[in-house]
């Protein structure tokens, strides 16, 4: 990846990988900084990172300080822009239909990459595809685990308290999840953090419960905290 930064002028990249296609998890990066962006990213469940594994093409930004920047990601733009990162630009791990993860490239000037840029990045999304891959069983055992300690790590108790949410609110899991990312950001916290004292029960997000303790009606029906991994498959 630091190949890739100075191919592109930049200040630093992530990468998060994906099981499933869906939710992402910043695995590496080239500095702390970078890995606090590609973490941003996911705990505010919104950000160029995302937007590239949902629509399987390249995202850019030329300036997180700018206007269309700000209607596309309201939380992250800021938060961007506030640590001095102007421009992010995702590319797709990914071939076809099999996708492993997304490359994003950070820069602390503003501007578009150079049509030369956008095909470097390519070149490197396409490297850490192909180093990703055997020839003969898909994801390498060795990256396939540090994937799965990735992910269990963090993204389980995540999943457990949105599920638990979910469960006491007759909420969606999906709506459990924004509502934790919510508390988050506006704490200044990490999603681990608050997850993490929802499972031991220091902190009750009760504060949308209808008036008597009802929880709101015309939600989804309740999930179990176990059923939360196979409702993020189906969606």
């Amino acid at each position: 990846m630091s190949a890739c930064v100075q191919a592109l002028s930049a200040t630093g990249a992530g990468l998060a990988m994906t099981r499933n296609g869906d939710l992402l998890e910043p695995l590496l990066s080239t500095a702390p900084e970078m890995g606090e962006l590609d973490e941003l990213q996911f705990e505010l469940g919104e950000g160029p990172s995302g937007d590239a594994v949902a629509a399987g093409t390249p995202v850019f930004e030329a300036d997180l300080a700018g206007v269309e920047a700000g209607r596309r990601w309201p939380a992250f733009a800021a938060a961007g822009a506030d640590r001095g990162v102007r421009g992010a630009f995702a590319f797709p791990v990914a071939a076809g239909a099999a996708k492993i993860g997304i490359l994003t490239v950070y820069r602390k000037e503003p501007g578009s990459l150079r049509d030369s840029q956008v095909l470097d990045a390519l070149v490197f999304a396409d490297a850490i595809f192909v180093l990703a891959l055997d020839h003969r069983q898909g994801v390498s055992a060795d990256l396939d685990e540090v994937i799965e300690i990735a992910f269990t790590a963090r993204r389980a108790e995540v999943h457990q308290a949105a599920g638990r949410l979910a469960s006491q609110h007759g909420i969606s899991v999906t709506d459990a999840l924004a509502r934790l990312r919510a508390h988050a950001y506006t704490d200044g916290v990490s999603l681990h953090h608050v997850a993490t004292d929802v499972m031991e029960g220091r902190l009750q997000l009760d504060q949308d419960v209808a008036p008597g303790g009802d929880p709101p009606g015309g939600g989804p029906a309740a999930t179990d905290p176990e059923d939360f991994e196979k409702e993020q498959e189906e969606d």
